[in-house]
């Protein structure tokens, strides 16, 4: 029987808050971010593109049991339209496809703006991450294909204009999960007759984190290895020291704000990760909840289910 080889890492848990620089892929942010911690374990909530910038929450260790809850949590991007030009990847990346030399009024804006808030339908870009019978869109798209990608249902919470120029428009924007801001901008050019792309994207929130929790790669860096920020600025015999690094991450539980939070014994918490439900105490206890998640200490235990007052844990984490 095969020997199961010894995890790689350290197994540092909790949440980095990146601020994404632009032309860094997700994928590779997390790369270099699972580097710095050397954790044996990490995973982004929700892809930023590689010309966007700003919020990839980032999750180490046993936060990555909490992703989906950050997946789902609300975000808010400010970025620019470009109007007079709509272009193959809805952004800079691609070429213009279609042109106008009308300019919209700032009035003109305006007035379409609540046609895009509430629940909207919408068509994911031609370059996007969505299935077409088992192939990313932007692949086929790659090829030289048109895709017949069907419209979808998608919620914007607001949608502010912040500043009109001649041929641009600053917008922020709160919605939900799967929405397209690329598309945005595109169907607003089409509404409005002129065509439009979108010449710059930042997210600003992911949903509980705020701008507050950012944390850039230079810092990042600086934690890491001190005033010379590269790999080589120490010797391979030295112990390293992350206590700088690691203060810069956010608590695992913090991505759990939006469940019922029930406060167990030490003994109750043991049970618990041995997989064992326990019986809610406190006159303020829930009795019922299809989800919850159970802190010993101000430590995540487990998320679970309450149900006639007594939590049955789904997923445990390590202590």
């Amino acid at each position: 029987m095969a020997r199961r080889g010894k995890k790689k890492g350290r197994p540092i848990s909790g949440w980095l808050v990146l601020d994404k620089p632009v032309g860094m892929g997700s994928t590779e942010a997390v790369s270099k971010i699972k580097w710095l911690f050397q954790a044996e374990k990490a995973g982004h909530a929700g892809t930023l593109d590689p010309l966007a910038s700003g919020m990839l929450p980032i999750a180490l260790g046993e936060a990555t049991k909490t992703v989906p809850y950050v997946q789902d949590g609300a975000k808010v991007y400010r970025f620019t339209v470009a109007w007079g030009e709509e272009r193959s990847t809805d952004d800079l990346e691609g070429p213009a496809t279609k042109s106008s030399d009308r300019l919209p009024a700032e009035s003109e804006v305006l007035a379409l703006l609540s046609k895009y808030t509430g629940v909207i339908m919408q068509t994911p870009p031609q370059f996007s991450a969505i299935k077409i019978a088992g192939e990313r869109a932007y692949d086929l798209a790659r090829d030289g294909e048109t895709i017949d990608i069907p419209p979808r249902e998608v919620e914007i919470g607001r949608l502010d204009l912040v500043e009109h120029m001649a041929d641009r428009t600053i917008f922020e924007v709160e919605c939900g999960k799967g929405t397209y801001v690329r598309s945005l901008a595109r169907d607003m050019g089409r509404d409005l007759g002129c065509f439009g792309h979108i010449a710059e994207l930042r997210r600003v929130e992911v949903e509980p984190f705020t701008q507050e929790d950012f944390v850039t790669l230079a810092e990042l860096e600086a934690a890491r290895f001190g005033e010379q920020s590269e790999e080589g600025s120490q010797t391979a015999d030295a112990p390293i020291d992350f206590g700088a690094i690691d203060a810069l991450l956010v608590e695992t539980a913090a991505a759990l704000e939006c469940l019922p939070q029930v406060a167990i014994s030490d003994d109750a918490a043991t049970k618990i990760r041995l997989g064992n439900p326990v019986i809610i105490r406190g006159r303020d206890a829930p009795v019922e909840a299809e989800e919850a998640c159970a802190t010993a200490r101000g430590k995540l235990v487990a998320i679970g289910a309450i149900e006639q007052g007594m939590f049955k844990p789904k997923r445990v984490f390590i202590g």
